[in-house]
């Protein structure tokens, strides 16, 4: 019985070992800004309500090669008016082989983004200072989560 279970590890281990994830690249894609508030911003003691957008987006770039980019949109409003508007597309490369298909879904929608957040909010945080504002500091994000949910959202609709 040992020696079946030594046989199974390591095949499983030979497996694994077939899988590869390297980052090629990582890059700002897209960033813009505004401020259509103007100096009304900062004179006002304002304390604005901030709304957030998230999305991901996948692409096979080549052979074993993705391209993965979390998009962030912030807006910040104090009642019906925009103090700013701030839109991020947080880029990588990344090459991906060995990972069967049902689960490269999972990793280019988990761990990709998982990996471009930090960048993506240093990107947010660096502009919103350039443009007078505070930064936002924004928190983790459980990509898992979003995309067990997202799975569970696509079953019920194709049901």
């Amino acid at each position: 019985m040992a020696e079946n279970d030594t046989n199974t590890d390591q095949a499983a281990a030979e497996g694994a070992n077939d899988q590869q994830f390297f980052i090629q690249k990582l890059y700002l894609k897209d960033l813009s800004f505004e401020a259509p508030m103007g100096a009304k911003a900062f004179i006002d003691q304002i304390q604005p309500k901030i709304d957030q957008e998230l999305a991901t987006e996948t692409k096979k770039i080549g052979e074993n090669l993705y391209e993965v980019v979390l998009k962030l949109t912030l807006t910040a409003k104090v009642e019906k008016e925009t103090a700013f508007l701030i839109e991020v597309q947080q880029a990588g490369l990344f090459q991906i082989a060995g990972v069967e298909k049902n689960h490269l879904s999972r990793v280019m929608n988990t761990v990709c983004p998982h990996i471009l957040l930090p960048y993506a909010r240093e990107a947010i945080d660096s502009t919103l200072g350039k443009g007078g504002f505070p930064a936002l500091m924004i928190p983790p994000i459980n990509f898992e989560a979003l995309f067990a949910q997202a799975m569970s959202e696509k079953q019920k609709a194709a049901h």
